[in-house]
């Protein structure tokens, strides 16, 4: 299969477009029982973004469970990086169906290698006890800039990425609260919120919104541990790559809405940096959380 098409060029594109171009991406071709192909794009990054594969790998277990049944965590392994480009396989193993709970596990493979592990957890709809934590005090949305005017009015933003974000408009987007990059020695506490939303009204059903997120979740995230230290994902020396990523989904959301995404990394250390994450609707709702630890090396 040729490398997705809808993606390319979209600063050519409408939101309307970008977002339906993101869907299609996500969206994964049956080749046989529990055997998908997921789409994949040319890009300038040297591997595939977390993201995609994550949220591919999702789609494909969400083919073989009842539609009842909505997924409520997942946990994923990256082993290698995949190749842009080329499409990736997703094999699917249904471990367990039980009256409330089904899970499945997936094995994300491009040239016969496995690029990522991962399972999800899925649930009938259920009554039961429940609280939780307030959503921060931030502004919204409304009151914040968009993301490129954010980073034009910053210091020490890379200007290759800035240039990046001018020319191609992406299907989320984001405002954050605090300034984006650190760097040059200029330290900050690791905590970073950010509002997201996709750029165009996502018709379709809670799964379809819960996999766009999944998408989302592996952006901002590991560069919040980076923030105590002054350095930044374009630093010199600096190797950085996801190990692992974890989502909870708590409460039904749209992806097309805003939602805050509320960072903080309680350590790093051994090469590592941990990060969590809670995403709040901005009705105050918490409707997921978040974690993933990445590899951290500053050499020399």
């Amino acid at each position: 299969m040729p490398a997705d098409e809808s993606l390319q060029n979209v600063n050519h594109y409408s939101p309307e477009r970008l977002v339906a171009g993101l869907r299609k991406l996500l969206t994964v071709e049956r080749l046989d029982a529990d055997l998908y192909r997921g789409r994949n794009r040319d890009d300038e990054r040297d591997r595939v973004f977390g993201g995609q594969v994550i949220a591919q790998a999702l789609a494909a277990a969400c083919e073989t469970v009842e539609d009842e049944r909505i997924v409520h965590s997942l946990h994923a392994y990256f082993l290698r990086g995949g190749e842009p480009g080329q499409p990736i396989i997703y094999r699917v193993e249904r471990d367990f169906d039980g009256r409330s709970f089904s899970n499945r596990r997936v094995i994300a493979i491009q040239h016969g290698q496995p690029i990522l592990n991962f399972s999800a957890s899925f649930q009938r709809p259920a009554d039961g006890l429940t609280h939780q934590f307030a959503m921060p005090d931030v502004p919204m949305p409304e009151e914040l800039p968009g993301e490129v005017e954010r980073l034009e009015g910053q210091d020490n933003v890379p200007a290759e990425f800035l240039e990046r974000m001018r020319a191609r408009p992406r299907p989320i987007e984001f405002r954050t609260v605090e300034p984006r990059f650190a760097g040059g020695g200029n330290k900050r506490p690791p905590y970073q919120h950010a509002w997201l939303r996709a750029v165009a009204p996502v018709d379709g059903p809670p799964s379809l919104h819960r996999t766009m997120f999944a998408f989302a979740s592996d952006m901002l995230l590991l560069g919040t541990s980076m923030l105590p230290h002054g350095i930044h994902w374009a630093t010199e020396k600096l190797s950085m790559t996801s190990i692992d990523h974890a989502l909870w989904f708590h409460e039904d959301f749209r992806i097309d809405d805003w939602l805050l995404f509320a960072m903080d990394s309680p350590w790093t250390g051994h090469a590592r940096g941990f990060n969590r994450g809670m995403i709040f609707a901005r009705d105050g709702r918490l409707v997921a959380s978040v974690t993933q630890e990445g590899m951290m090396r500053v050499r020399g």
